[in-house]
């Protein structure tokens, strides 16, 4: 059965056929990081690895891009505050490294490179230029705009009107357009301190004195900042070609985030942008959207630590990427149900095939039967757009169908080979909706490095400080955890125990 997806661009369900028979080019529309990561991000994140995991166990090769928005008036807002930094620079690498150790926790592969706005801005002034050469957008007192009117496509993923659509960007921008539906693609100056006010954070620096640390390059039009939605373009095709396979981003940026990504990068190639738009529906808690701005979040690092990723992930993949879920006690509770039992189910059938129970000549026919059809009824699922939902259910038929079996040979010999056959299917398919039979995660070992040298980092503050002792008891906990540490002139070393 082909792969089958929902193609926002044509509103159909079309079969999936990249430009490369071997290889996909993937993109996702990341974070902004002015805030920590919460279970809302964790939806599309989990979708978007699951989306890279069966096109590889379909035999493709993926090219899989994720950005990070480090360049915003929402990050200079929260300059200052607590420890997360005191210029604009820092507070993005703090959201940053917190984003990548929340992903390895929820046991995400890694993209292929995630790139940053701040290190792409000559390849967005040469896009705006571009544009500008081309008559696609045009210069007003330092700013540079793209005019809607020139892209005669323009709405055509969002199924808007050109007269209907209203102003785009902030008030101060609407003199200088000559059509309120123009989108900046560079800014002039800095960063206003009104819109640093409506985001700041209690404990955030002053609004104008936050604005001194924000970043500027220069331009062809002066000093300045990327607008938003050329950033993606720039990134995408910097890292991916002109053409992506796939872009995937949340229901909300449709318009107009997704839909001037459009207009800019196919005005600019005179190619198809993406082949197929892919988007995931917003995460529902107490019937609003989950978002860091209404303040009504499960942050990442929380969730994990109550529930642990495997029941985070069961319950991400719930619900199809492209459906609503609603957060709530009763569905986590019920993430945690199923978990169990398939967790349960591998642990009774990997119990029984170590046993001497379990019988070489003995065969179920039964049970070799249902894991054949819940491996065929998971591909269909993953082949019908991605539909997590009836993929789990496969898994627990495989679950199901073990503790039939066990349940009738109690006091008599169990199918080895059924059962292993059962074990191996239910990890293998596991494994693409990211799951762990065995405990293990990928990222796990970095994410232990990561832990230690943050405590070499403590010990070596609490040295300077002449805190020896505390600095040698950080060393002995380590050392109990089975870490080795050696102080060397040019720093300390560490081994991980093995296994690590």
């Amino acid at each position: 059965m082909t792969l089958n997806v929902t193609n926002t661009l044509t509103g159909e369900t079309e079969p999936f056929e990249p430009q490369d028979p071997d290889d996909v080019l993937l993109y996702y529309c990341g974070l902004t990081v002015s805030d920590p990561p919460h279970l809302g991000h964790a939806r599309s994140w989990v979708h978007v690895d699951v989306m890279h995991r069966w096109l590889e166990q379909l035999g493709y090769g993926v090219r899989h891009v994720e950005n990070f928005t480090d360049v915003n008036e929402k990050i200079v807002a929260r300059v200052g505050e607590d420890d997360l930094g005191d210029d604009e620079s820092e507070v993005a690498e703090t959201y940053i490294e917190r984003t990548l150790a929340d992903m390895r926790s929820l046991n995400l592969l890694r993209a292929e490179v995630y790139p940053r706005v701040s290190e792409h801005v000559p390849e967005i002034v040469t896009l705006v230029e571009t544009l500008l050469e081309k008559g696609y957008a045009y210069e007003a007192n330092g700013s540079v705009y793209f005019d809607v009117t020139s892209f005669e496509e323009y709405g055509k993923l969002s199924n808007q009107e050109l007269e209907e659509i209203e102003s785009q960007g902030d008030p101060d921008e609407r003199s200088e357009k000559r059509n309120p539906a123009d989108f900046a693609l560079w800014k002039a100056d800095g960063v206003d301190s009104d819109a640093i006010e409506e985001h700041r954070h209690e404990g955030a620096a002053p609004a104008k004195e936050a604005c001194e640390t924000a970043l500027t390059w220069e331009s062809p039009w002066g000093e300045g900042r990327p607008g938003w939605h050329i950033e993606c373009s720039a990134m995408s095709t910097t890292h991916l070609g002109d053409t992506l396979d796939i872009h995937v981003g949340g229901r909300d940026l449709v318009f107009p985030h997704h839909e001037n990504e459009i207009a800019q990068s196919e005005a600019a190639t005179d190619q198809q942008f993406a082949n197929y738009w892919l988007h995931c529906e917003l995460f529902q808690m107490d019937e609003e959207k989950m978002s860091s701005s209404l303040g009504n979040f499960v942050t990442v690092d929380e969730a994990v630590d109550r529930w642990g990723a495997n029941v985070v992930r069961t319950f991400l993949t719930a619900g199809s990427y492209n459906s609503q879920q609603l957060y709530s006690d009763e569905t986590i509770a019920e993430a945690e149900e199923r978990w169990d039992r398939l967790e349960r189910a591998h642990e009774a059938a990997t119990a029984a095939i170590d046993s001497p129970n379990a019988g070489t000549k003995v065969k179920d026919g039964e049970l070799r039967e249902a894991v054949d059809e819940a491996r065929e009824a998971f591909r269909e699922a993953m082949n019908d757009d991605f539909n997590t939902r009836e993929a789990q259910s496969a898994l627990l038929e495989i679950a199901a169908a073990i503790n039939r079996h066990l349940e009738g040979s109690e006091g008599g010999q169990a199918d080895y080979r059924g059962l292993r056959q059962a074990v191996e299917t239910l990890e293998e398919l596991g494994s693409v909706l990211g799951l762990s039979f065995t405990g293990e995660t990928d990222g796990s070992a970095e994410l232990a490095g990561d832990v230690v040298e943050l405590v070499l980092d403590v010990r070596e503050h609490e040295r300077e400080a002449g805190n020896y002792e505390r600095a040698d008891e950080l060393r002995d906990e380590l050392e109990g955890l089975g870490v080795e540490v050696q102080d060397t002139d040019e720093g300390a070393s560490y081994r991980l125990p093995s296994g690590e």
